[in-house]
């Protein structure tokens, strides 16, 4: 199921990309760093073999695929900013966020954003979500953006370096990125579990402890 799934991404992804150019590689990642996970692992090795056809040159799509990111990511910061707060400070408590957690992460993207954002940039799975986050804690939107389009340069960089090392062979880049999603998405959500545990918890003990 999951192979028909990428299969299916990947003809998506290499079509539209043949049909738009540098415009394909921008939409592509623009997709993806709006939430939507469409694999970048795909996108960009893809675009490097295209380099070595002659059709791309590797800084170019470097840039575009940050652009792309950056663009995207905007869209992610900007629903997390202007929806995702509202939201979450109406009826967070519903959900297990308390209003005391939400001043939490506006304290840690006010000091830590910048690293959290760059770094971010280079991790699978995270980076295609980092900037809902950003967003919702309103985190400088110069910042995010210098340290938004720098990480994703050099994300995009690196894999486009791969596809175009490899060649007709820039599949091979993939099995090994969809792994590390896999891991990185099992961390993720047993971290989850254990946070929404521990919360369920302790309203449990503290209920228990008002009767």
């Amino acid at each position: 199921m999951l192979d028909k799934i990428i299969s299916g991404l990947s003809a998506f992804i290499i079509a539209t990309i043949s049909a738009l150019g540098y415009g394909g590689v921008v939409l592509m990642m623009a997709i993806e760093s709006a939430c939507i996970p469409l694999p970048s692992e795909i996108i960009m090795p893809f675009s490097g073999y295209l380099v070595v056809t002659g059709r791309f040159g590797l800084q170019m799509v470097a840039i575009a695929g940050a652009v792309g990111c950056l663009l995207g990511s905007y869209v992610a910061y900007f629903v997390g900013s202007w929806g995702g707060r509202p939201f979450i400070e109406r009826y967070g408590r519903y959900v297990l966020i308390a209003q005391h957690e939400l001043e939490t992460a506006d304290r840690f993207f006010a000091r830590w954003g910048s690293h959290t954002v760059f770094w971010s940039r280079m991790l699978p799975v995270v980076r295609t979500f980092i900037a809902f986050p950003a967003g919702v804690s309103r985190m400088k939107l110069v910042p995010f953006t210098i340290y938004t389009l720098i990480g994703s340069y050099i994300w995009c960089l690196a894999l486009a370096y791969g596809g175009m090392k490899l060649g007709q062979h820039w599949k091979d880049l993939a099995p090994y990125f969809h792994r590390f999603d896999a891991l990185i998405a099992i961390l993720l959500i047993v971290g989850g579990v254990a946070l929404i545990y521990n919360r369920v918890k302790g309203i449990a003990s503290a209920s228990t402890s008002a009767n």
